[in-house]
Order: C-alpha cells, then structure tokens, then sequence
C-alpha cells in the first residue's frame, strides 16, 4: 500500500492535546464545556487551527469559519488535568473533554469548575488490543470484467458512466472512520491504493491494521483499482483511515472517539466520509436510545454529524443492519440531517432483509437512498475476494460513487451533491421509509445538475 504521510500539523487544533492512555485506567468521563472564552486562537487566523485545503473548502462553499471551528480552550484543559485525571479526546465542535481516571471523586471536583457544564460516564472496562493477523493467501481469482465481481455494485447506480467519463475520484480525499483495517498493508491487491495516513482515536501507538477487519472491508468497496481483480467505485481517491470503533465493548465513549475522528478529517481537509458505524444499545442498558431519540441531535455523534455538510464535507453512513430484529430502526448517526444514510439492497434491486428503516423521529426520511449491501463483493483478511452482508458495504459502496460525482461536479457545494443524489432516485417521487429516495442514478445526476441549479439561480 503507497503511504503518503502527510505532515501533521496544529495537532492542538485538530485533537485539543496529545492523546493519552492507561490500560490501568478503568473509568471514562465526558466533561461538556459551557463555553470557549478562555481561547488564544481568533477567527480571524484560521490557519492556526484548520488546514489550506480545509479553509479553501469552506471558501468555495462560501461557509463561515465560526466558534464551533475553535479549538477546547488549552486553559480548561490544563485545569481539568491537574485534577488528576487523563485527556483522551476533545471534541471542539460539541466543546468537550474526554478524560479516563480510576477514582470517580476527581470528577466530582472537575464538576465544580466554573466552566464544566456537566459531565457522564462514556466508559467503564478494562482496555483490549489485537496484536495478531491473519495469515495471507493473496491470489484472488482473476475476472473478464474490468471491475471482477464488484461490476454490478457500481453498475446498479450506472457510476461506471463516470468512470468512463473520467471521474473516478482523482484529487478527491475520503476518510474512512471505522473498527480497524487488518491486513491492509500487506494485501497485495491493495498496495496501489493511494493512504495520506492512519490515525487510532481508540488507543494511539496500536498498529491500526492489525486490529478489526471491518474497516478494510469497507475500504475494499471504495478504494481498490486492480483490473479484472476489483475496482471500487472511487479508485483514484485519496484516503485517510481513522479508528474510532472499539470492537471489545459498546459504551458511549466510542462516539467520543469518533467525534475526534470527524473533526481531525475535517481539520485536513477531507471532502467525503464513510462511517459504517451506529450505535443504540450499549453495555450499559440504560444508555440505550429509544425511538424518540432518533431527531438528529440527540446523541453525540448524530450532532456532529449534522455539523458536517455546514464545515463543506459530505457524509455517508450506513443505515443499520436492524431490520430483522425488535429495534428496526436507523442507527445514530443515521439519523443525522444533511448525510447520506445508506440502506442495502441485493444485486437485483431487492431490499435485504436486515436492511434498517426510518423515519427519523421528526419525520425526516431515512434511509436517504440505497446500494447494494447483500452479498457485496469486498477483500478478505487474506487477499482473496469474498461476499458480505450489511449496510456496512452498502455505505462506502456510495460513497465512492458520491465522491465522483462531486469530482465531476466541483462547483456544487456538499448540501447540493446531497440533494442531487436524493433526487436522482428511483423513488424520488414517493420516497418511503425502506428504500427512501430509492437507487440513485449517479450518470443522470451528472447529466442533470447543472440545469437544476442553474434554474434555481435564475
């Protein structure tokens, strides 16, 4: 795999401090923030705290860097570790501080500082690692299709036109925020895939491919480009692959962890991310959401995902794979406003099953559109093909195809791609709450943008 590291810069911008971890450490706390009084950074300098490419994103867009683009005051901060406790993430959009400590009492006296809002516990375990990888067959069988088996999967949304045509996701940065990426630098099929970085928000310093296979599934779908072997639906893409889902527990921590995540990708000047993660039952049963929770804000990560098209990047989540059980529901952040959330469908156009539905407890529909996530073609953990069933699939599936749409059409702005692949639908005219604006036709998209906003200009 092409590493192509990129220098980090402004890392207090990005994360707030240096992340640091215990394994001994049992507890974890966020502590929410009343406001950003204390900061040294100004509006006026945003290169202080955001990348060129991250300002110049937000200038052809003409968005505003605003207060939630500040970084966690350093003062609050420092004042909150002299309490005694670690700084595990910050979020600067939601304005907190994630801490771990082993004596609950330090937050109780974090809790008196002037300017804690409040705090909750994320977290309550023990930290897990993997250290080994699966062995490495790498002889994928070969295809008469340019694609291989993965043909289908772009073809259902006729993408493959934009390839043709060109637009196959070069100049385009995606970050990929999941699990784990295992045997991802050592597949040979994926050594040409074009990787800025990694970065683990779970535990900092564990080697990122050795841990869950998830991610690098995902990022199969998106990223391969090798002839007759796969070719995903954005090969020329750029990438960045971000941890935020620790596999061992479910608590609320980990949409801290991916809170940082979304922020870091935005601060680098990421245009597109993937996330096929959702949450809504944790370790602790009394954190579970209900129904009414689905509005888009109220779980953490459902608000910084409502927060991402405003900073100029799109998002495209997976839908939840619920639909056979009791919950059936779309998983957070799925229930965010201004992303694509994915459902799945299989080869024929035929919803699956597991497949999770909306609407969103405002009566938003979800799941936005579909693609397929049964018996999705993706990379093994040893360098061979193989099948996959989940909305996991389907997400990154679309969003490599999203990402050469907006390639093609650069001066369109993130909330307009959104729209347009919405109305490129095959149900755009009675979206529903199972297939939602139905399977978008990405070439028709192409072709049609640039009279539908020129008409609404005018």
């Amino acid at each position: 795999m092409k590493r192509i590291f990129l220098a980090a810069f402004a890392l207090t911008a990005t994360i707030g401090v240096s992340a640091q971890f215990t394994t001994a450490d049992t507890l974890k706390y966020r502590i929410s923030l009343t406001d950003k009084a204390a900061t040294t950074y100004s509006l006026s300098q945003p290169g202080r705290f955001l990348s060129e490419k991250a300002i110049a994103r937000r200038q052809r867009q003409n968005l505003p860097v605003d207060s939630t683009d500040l970084p966690v005051c350093a003062k609050y901060i420092d004042a909150i570790r002299k309490k005694g406790v670690h700084i595990v993430v910050t979020g600067k959009w939601d304005n907190f501080v994630t801490v771990s400590c082993n004596d609950s009492t330090l937050i109780h006296k974090i809790a008196k500082l002037p300017f804690v809002r409040f705090t909750e516990k994320v977290w309550h375990g023990n930290m897990k690692m993997t250290s080994k990888r699966d062995t490495l067959i790498n002889k994928p069988q070969k295809s008469d299709s340019l694609y291989g088996p993965a043909f289908a999967q772009i073809e259902m949304s006729r993408a493959n036109r934009l390839h043709e045509a060109g637009f196959k996701g070069q100049g385009m940065t995606i970050a990929v925020i999941d699990a784990g990426f295992h045997n991802a630098d050592r597949i040979a099929a994926m050594q040409n895939i074009r990787v800025l970085g990694a970065r683990d928000f779970v535990y900092p310093g564990s080697d990122i491919y050795a841990e869950s296979s998830h991610g690098m599934s995902v990022l199969s779908c998106i990223a391969m480009n090798e002839p007759n072997i796969m070719v995903g639906t954005a090969p020329e893409a750029s990438f960045w692959l971000l941890r935020s889902e620790d596999d061992y527990s479910e608590h609320l921590v980990e949409q801290d962890y991916w809170s940082a995540a979304i922020e870091f990708a935005d601060s680098v000047g990421v245009d597109v991310v993937n996330t096929s993660l959702g949450y809504y039952t944790f370790d602790d049963p009394s954190k579970n959401y209900r129904y009414r929770d689905l509005d888009g804000h109220f779980a953490l990560m459902s608000r910084q995902a409502s927060k991402v098209a405003d900073k100029g990047m799109i998002l495209v989540c997976s839908a939840g794979n619920s639909g056979r059980g009791s919950w059936k529901k779309t998983t957070p952040p799925g229930d965010a406003e201004n992303v694509l959330t994915v459902g799945a469908i299989d080869k024929k156009g035929v919803l699956a099953p597991f497949s999770s539905i909306g609407n969103t407890a405002d009566g938003r529909v979800k799941p936005d559109v579909v693609a397929v996530g049964q018996d999705s073609d993706v990379m093994g953990t040893d360098g061979n093909l193989r099948r996959a069933n989940g909305t996991s699939f389907s997400a990154p599936i679309m969003c490599g195809m999203v990402t050469c749409l907006w390639q093609a059409r650069p001066n369109l702005t993130a909330k307009q791609i959104i729209e347009l692949v919405r109305s490129s639908g095959d149900r755009v005219d009675f979206p529903d709450n199972i297939y939602g604006y139905g399977v978008p036709d990405l070439w028709k998209a192409y072709q049609n943008s640039s009279q539908m906003f020129s008409k609404r200009q005018e």
